[in-house]
């Protein structure tokens, strides 16, 4: 099956590395024209609108803090005036602070919940109502737009010493499917994903020698996800192939979230 995703506009939030770049890569490469989100670092988020531009591609960079209302609604009107619409969001901006709970800060809880939940509520409600205004165009896509939020297995597997980025995670799977459950009468797709052990660089110590070893000791697949294992799925959600699945959690962990460590104690 060839998925193209032509004429249609994606927003990617926190898409200057990880699984944000390797989405908007993706998205672009199946034919839209892509938003390059980024907060702080201007240099990798340019490096990959020139990358996909060099491909014959659509794409512009935005800098903003999902986090906060008013960059928010400037991004998505960033958004429209370069391109004119918008049908694909990819809510993905994330973040971590971690810290035993007798050690964890007000400031950490708050930093974590302020982009990894509020962040997704900000981006997913501005979305909504830029897909209520437009409507749906049948030679684009079945629906009037398509949202997929980043979650975590750790929206289903406890974290100790996480408690604040798996409290976010839980809270964007309930953010997705009640947004889902309110909309998608409008034809309004909204599904997340939810990876486990990923491949970046912001983690590549834990999936690295010794420690991958025992991190495969909770992937019954065999091996650490790829960005791309990710990317693809998300591709998949965003287009016409998938227009059945509304307020669904695709967990892409090669079944970490099985609970292996229970395979001879059942």
């Amino acid at each position: 099956m060839e998925i193209s995703l032509e004429g249609q506009v994606a927003l990617v939030t926190g898409a200057s590395s990880g699984i944000g770049k390797a989405a908007a890569k993706a998205l672009a490469d199946a034919g839209a024209a892509v938003v390059v989100n980024y907060n702080s670092h201007a240099e990798p988020a340019q490096q990959l609108v020139a990358e996909i531009r060099a491909a014959g591609d659509r794409a512009i960079a935005v800098k903003a803090d999902v986090s906060s209302e008013s960059d928010v609604e400037q991004m998505f009107r960033q958004t429209l005036n370069e391109f004119g619409r918008l049908d694909i969001l990819v809510a993905n901006s994330g973040m971590q602070r971690d810290a035993a709970i007798l050690d964890m800060t007000l400031e950490d809880w708050n930093a974590v919940i302020q982009v990894n939940l509020t962040g997704q509520f900000l981006c997913a409600r501005a979305a909504i109502r830029q897909f209520v205004a437009q409507g749906i165009d049948s030679s684009i896509s079945r629906a009037a737009g398509k949202i997929i939020h980043m979650s975590s297995v750790h929206e289903r597997i406890p974290w100790a010493g996480h408690v604040n980025y798996a409290a976010s995670k839980g809270g964007v799977d309930l953010l997705m499917r009640s947004l889902a459950q309110e909309v998608s009468h409008q034809r309004i797709r909204i599904n997340s994903v939810a990876p486990g052990a990923i491949r970046t660089a912001i983690n590549e110590e834990a999936t690295q020698g010794d420690a991958a070893d025992k991190l495969l000791e909770l992937i019954p697949y065999g091996r650490i996800g790829a960005v791309e294992d990710v990317a693809n799925a998300i591709v998949w959600l965003a287009s016409d192939a998938s227009d059945y699945v509304v307020g669904a959690s695709l967990f892409i962990d090669g079944g970490m979230s099985l609970y292996p460590e229970f395979r001879d104690n059942g």
